[in-house]
């Protein structure tokens, strides 16, 4: 071509979660059954919609209003309902000029990054949840900032780490945080919160806060929304409705924004994500009209509390195959549906294996394992060929950390104790199985 046509940064536009779908494909085009544990979808590991959010929908489908433009903000009733809901936790007060709608939460993180000066950085967890971090290092040419979450501490963010690298680079102008957090489970604690506040105050930053699991915590576990410790601190919150109806195909987000008039650089941010939206009309209108309507019906939280239920023992039932395993480091899940693995120091290497029948089989995954450099990535596409299990490779969540990610979403019991069976005998064979050879040998 006559100019070069990519942005630097769309090298850092790497989806492992999705990539690995491709390799499942290929085993299953030779007969290989899959157990889906890459991405974060209820309805793909058969959750039922329940009939009374059907007939919302069918009765708004009728309406001929739900076809056309809403307000590029988004529909103001629905905005007003959610600064209502915002405001009676007490915390910082919002008006529904203060939310705007987005298709989807990721259109919403996207367009977070994407106006930001390109010297401008926002600081996330690691492990980093995929979309974020690719999205604002793409933004910035650079490989994405980070701050540590601790598996020896319940994954709970090294508050020291964050300090240290928020004083010494200057260009970070915002930090991020997931809570709950996406992959590891954790719930951000009140006292952790409070912290972070405090050192965005400190250096005049704004904090961004993905609250899209907010309704799903369990084992009486506490946390508060960004609007309820923020104080005088310019935010930002994201939200939507994918993960707690489930409706992962409705594509609705929005972002909230916290005390934009303290600070005039953040309000001429916020106006700036505002115009782009106008640029765009608006997002789609059905599930905009749908969300309050779905979250004041009356068995709304009856709903919840069941799925926060099933979640909770999913992740009993998990802990009792991976919790002992002496191989790895595990922490049970107190939010979202998510856990994350972590490999201990020293159990890895390139020479481990898992023992695949078929030849074809063996044969595609001795290709895929024959030029990464991730032993992690080699635990996973084995884990893959040889069991069938499909689940996401730690070191493509940003993190030096080795493990893998898995959810908590399978409602079919048998075939959830089957999945995680087969995961704890794959680790236990694949961290032994170079000793075996050096036996034989």
């Amino acid at each position: 071509m006559r100019q070069v046509l990519l942005h630097e940064g769309s090298s850092q536009l790497d989806y492992e979660i999705r990539d690995i779908v491709k390799k499942a494909e290929a085993l299953q085009a030779l007969g290989q059954r899959i157990y889906w544990e890459n991405i974060g979808d209820p309805i793909l590991k058969n959750a039922v919609v329940p009939a009374w959010i059907k007939e919302i929908l069918t009765n708004l489908v009728n309406e001929n209003s739900t076809y056309g433009y809403c307000h590029s903000k988004g529909v103001l009733e629905t905005r007003q309902y959610l600064a209502t809901k915002n405001n009676k936790k007490g915390g910082v007060q919002i008006t529904s000029d203060d939310v705007l709608f987005f298709n989807g939460l990721g259109d919403a993180i996207g367009k977070l990054y994407q106006f930001l000066n390109p010297y401008s950085r926002v600081i996330g967890p690691s492990p980093a949840y995929s979309t974020h971090s690719a999205l604002e290092a793409a933004h910035s040419n650079k490989e994405p900032l980070t701050y540590n979450l601790d598996p020896e501490n319940n994954w709970y963010p090294d508050l020291d780490d964050l300090r240290l690298k928020v004083k010494y680079n200057p260009n970070i102008v915002g930090i991020l945080i997931i809570n709950p957090d996406n992959p590891t489970g954790m719930v951000y604690p009140e006292e952790y919160l409070l912290k972070i506040v405090e050192i965005a105050k400190e250096f005049n930053l704004f904090i961004a806060s993905d609250e899209i699991y907010t309704n799903i915590i369990y084992n009486d576990t506490k946390t508060k929304a960004l609007a309820e410790v923020l104080g005088e601190v310019p935010g930002i919150a994201l939200k939507g409705i994918s993960k707690d109806c489930p409706w992962p195909g409705s594509r609705c987000g929005w972002m909230e924004f916290y005390n934009r008039h303290v600070d005039e650089e953040f309000n001429k941010y916020c106006a700036t994500l505002e115009n782009a939206k106008m640029v765009e009309v608006c997002s789609t209108t059905l599930p905009q009209k749908a969300l309050p309507i779905i979250q004041e019906h009356p068995k709304y939280q009856e709903y919840l509390a069941e799925r926060r239920m099933e979640i909770a023992e999913r992740s009993e039932i998990i802990s009792q195959y991976l919790n002992d395993l002496p191989y790895v480091t595990f922490n049970k899940t107190n939010g979202a549906f998510y856990n994350t693995i972590v490999f201990k120091d020293g159990v890895l290497n390139n020479m481990q294996t898992l023992k695949i029948k078929d030849p074809a089989v063996k044969e595609l995954a001795e290709s895929w394992v024959e030029r990464i450099g991730e032993p992690d990535k080699r635990f996973v596409y084995y884990l893959l060929a040889a069991k069938g299990v499909c689940v996401v490779p730690l070191s493509s969540f940003q993190s030096e950390l080795r493990g893998f990610r898995i959810t908590l979403l399978e409602e079919n019991k048998e075939v959830l104790h089957e999945t995680f069976s087969k995961i704890a005998d794959a680790i236990n064979e694949f961290c032994t199985s170079d000793v075996e050879k050096e036996l034989v040998a």
